[in-house]
């Protein structure tokens, strides 16, 4: 039995960050319902590569959910949303604030029918402040947060991630969130609103910042692929023109590396037993690290490593990924029959459970797949849904 079997979950979210967090909770069971655009449906449906036209983004994004085409913008769409939140156990949104309120669905009015229901509100700058009214997208949480201010190389600009990673953590984060009013609702019976802002759950991330800002007026600096912690801690070069990782975040590991290749006096030296000892000679460590590993082709450098305990990665694209045989001994990916695509591939659940594993039970499905379905449950009699769907309610 899958953990969240009982949960249901309206999923009115576009984009990325919400809808994330509603696929990490379908990921356990949970019913999630995706509402869409009758005509637009999400954008989310057209980002990233496409095969024959579908989307291939939302096929992982939109994984285990069943997804209703209404337009929220007309009354009768507005009643829908009510009548599903009437039995939910989650809400997620991220309309601009007021937006649900102005629709007559305030979370005191949705409370009024179901006291129960946990409002998860998504939004780039959260429900109030001076900047609660504006558009928010990831990529203003990665500028604002400092991610982008401390990536890079020293003398290049401040650089954005190639990924909606602003977005992917908030949607982590949310998941857990609503997992926590959830626990609480066991104790007092009521549901609550959880209130996200994008611009935050990232500067978790970055670690202490703020706190050495206040106590010591640092502001970190971009470092490229070194670290201000330890170090060495970099890409390197192998003879065969590949690329591998190190790293030396423990202070065992970074004795070892240094032995391995050839420079065990460094070891010795007064600097070298803290990582801000190290961090002051990173030249001399990246020049020993780097040249032995350059005279040496990949295969050979990783295994070298593997045998004195010292870490160390290849540099991987999505191709070797494909191949790599701790990802298919760890199940990381799963092909699925998909109605649009005849099979798709997508990744798996992000963690195992003994007692109650997850499942992707199917990939993202066609905009409206299941919207009859949905509004039977309803009980919606077959003529309404079709008038609805007459006038563009629907799809």
């Amino acid at each position: 039995m899958v953990s969240l079997i009982d949960l249901k979950v309206i999923d009115t979210a576009t984009l990325f960050a919400g809808p994330t967090a509603a696929m990490l909770l379908g990921d356990f069971g949970a019913d999630v319902i995706k509402i869409e655009h009758p005509r637009r449906g999400d954008p989310a449906r057209g980002h990233g590569a496409a095969a024959d036209g579908v989307g291939l983004w939302w096929k992982t994004l939109s994984r285990n959910k069943r997804t209703a085409a209404v337009d929220l913008s007309e009354p009768e769409g507005q009643e829908i949303l009510r009548r599903l939140a009437a039995d939910a156990d989650v809400l997620v949104e991220n309309f601009r604030p007021g937006t649900l309120e102005r629709w007559g669905l305030s979370p005191e009015a949705l409370w009024a029918e179901n006291p129960r229901l946990i409002l998860a509100r998504m939004t780039g700058f959260g429900q109030f402040g001076p900047m609660s009214g504006r558009p928010g997208f990831g990529t203003l949480a990665e500028a604002m947060s400092g991610f982008a201010a401390s990536t890079g190389d020293p003398e290049g600009p401040p650089v954005l991630p190639p990924l909606a990673l602003a977005d992917g953590v908030a949607g982590l984060t949310m998941a857990y969130a609503v997992m926590v009013a959830l626990r609480a609702r066991e104790s007092t019976g009521r549901g609550q609103i959880v209130d996200m802002a994008i611009i935050e759950p990232l500067l978790g991330l970055l670690g202490p910042q703020m706190t050495a800002y206040r106590a010591l007026g640092v502001i970190p600096e971009r470092t490229g692929n070194r670290s201000a912690s330890n170090a060495p801690r970099n890409t390197y070069r192998t003879r065969d023109g590949r690329w591998v990782a190190v790293s030396t975040s423990a202070q065992p590991i970074a004795e070892r590396v240094i032995r391995l290749v050839g420079r065990p006096e460094l070891a010795e030296r007064p600097w070298f037993a803290s990582g801000a000892g190290r961090v002051a000679h990173v030249d001399e460590l990246d020049a020993a690290v780097g040249c032995w590993i350059a005279e040496r082709d990949a295969d050979e450098v990783i295994a070298e490593f593997t045998r004195a305990q010292a870490a160390i990665a290849p540099v991987y694209d999505v191709s070797d990924v494909a191949k790599d045989p701790q990802y298919e001994a760890l199940g990381t990916f799963v092909e699925l029959p998909d109605e649009e695509l005849g099979a798709v591939t997508v990744q798996n659940v992000l963690f195992r459970l003994s007692e109650t594993p997850g499942e992707v039970r199917w990939a993202g499905p066609p905009l409206g797949r299941h919207t009859d379905e949905i509004l039977a449950d309803l009980r919606y009699p077959a003529e309404q849904i079709a008038a609805l769907r007459e006038r563009g309610i629907i799809a």
